[in-house]
């Protein structure tokens, strides 16, 4: 049997990549990734990362936090997958002539310019998906009813069955289900860590692949929370301009406008739920959102877990001494050197 969520101490958490695993240490204000490459070696790199909050002191403030990270995350899930296709020597996609053209234009890297547009393009995809169509569902809905609540939570019911069915369509794809399995090495990883026993294999195994923190659980909460803010603004909105029902248009502005607000209700939520003990009730609402990564996560193989936890071992030693606590079958990565690495001695000497 699984064992359950006992956070100790650590706020140690990742994301899976291409045949890896990214770790990120607050505490060392580093990111580490590691993958293993086709002939079977694991190649582990380590940076600084500094947190925005460090720089500019609001962005650590409660509620603005959590849309300062959603931004901070999406921009490091762009870099840490093109970084993880340049470690396992994986040839990138020729950019397009669009892409060619604004990065002579703007006089910028190209390699920027893709990551940009990439941005961009899962930016406009996810507002499609969960505001766009949301509020179609909810706009259609307000011709039979009067109910600003029930309309609302026909949005939010509209959500959830597009992200339930978008993440079973992908899924179904090898590559996804593959990375899908690298997320459960990385929750399985963190569990252990958390719980402060020896990171192997062989302990990381008995953890649950369903983790509290995990980004799929904070989805989850974006789209239940957005029902009750939603409700709540469409009330202040009639009290203040006396408008009953919203068009399409007014709804999808208002979703738009409301967002900040309920990713960051959703991240403090997030994180009050994983350091809230064990208690029924905290049982009951982090419940959804663990359900919901039964389809997020795979069961990994130990090959897996070995990737997961140098990346773990790499994030916990920070950028600067990384390289020194290396396990004797995992390599450097050498940057712009990708079929060149070296073995720890090597790397020391």
């Amino acid at each position: 049997m699984s064992k359950e969520y006992t956070p100790k101490y650590k706020d140690i958490g990742g994301q899976a990549v291409m045949e890896g695993v990214m770790m990120q240490s607050p505490a060392n204000e580093s990111m580490a990734i590691a993958v293993r490459k086709p002939d079977g070696r694991i190649l582990v790199t380590c940076e600084h990362k500094a947190p925005a909050a460090k720089k500019h002191k609001w962005m650590g403030w409660p509620i603005i936090r959590g849309c300062v990270n959603m931004v901070v995350m999406l921009k490091m899930g762009m870099q840490t997958l093109d970084k993880s296709t340049q470690m396992l020597g994986i040839l990138e996609e020729e950019p397009t002539k669009f892409e060619k053209w604004l990065a002579e234009k703007l006089g910028a890297n190209i390699d920027k310019v893709v990551m940009a547009v990439a941005m961009v393009l899962a930016v406009v995809l996810s507002l499609f998906l969960f505001v766009f169509l949301p509020s179609g569902a909810a706009t259609l809905i307000g011709k039979f009813t009067d109910s600003r609540i029930l309309i609302n939570l026909m949005a939010g019911v509209t959500r959830i069955a597009i992200l339930v069915a978008y993440i079973w369509a992908v899924a179904l794809m090898p590559d996804i289900k593959r990375t899908f399995m690298y997320h459960g090495a990385e929750h399985k990883t963190v569990y252990c860590n958390e719980a402060g026993e020896e990171l192997t294999p062989e302990n990381a195994r008995k953890f649950s692949r369903l983790h509290p923190r995990c980004g799929t659980a904070f989805l989850f909460l974006v789209m239940i929370i957005s029902i009750l803010i939603g409700s709540v603004a469409d009330e202040l909105i009639y009290l203040l301009f006396g408008i009953e029902k919203l068009s399409f248009l007014l709804r999808f502005g208002r979703s738009l406008l409301i967002l900040p607000v309920v990713t960051g209700v959703s991240y403090e939520v997030l994180k009050g739920l994983a350091h809230a003990g064990d208690h029924i009730i905290v049982r009951a609402l982090r419940w959804p959102g663990l359900m919901l990564q039964h389809l997020t996560t795979r069961e990994p193989d130990d090959a897996m877990l070995e990737v997961a936890i140098a990346s773990m071992k790499a994030a916990k030693a920070g950028a600067e001494r990384y390289a020194d606590e290396l396990d004797e079958n995992v390599f450097l990565y050498v940057e712009g050197e990708e079929e060149k690495t070296e073995e720890k001695d090597g790397a020391n000497a």
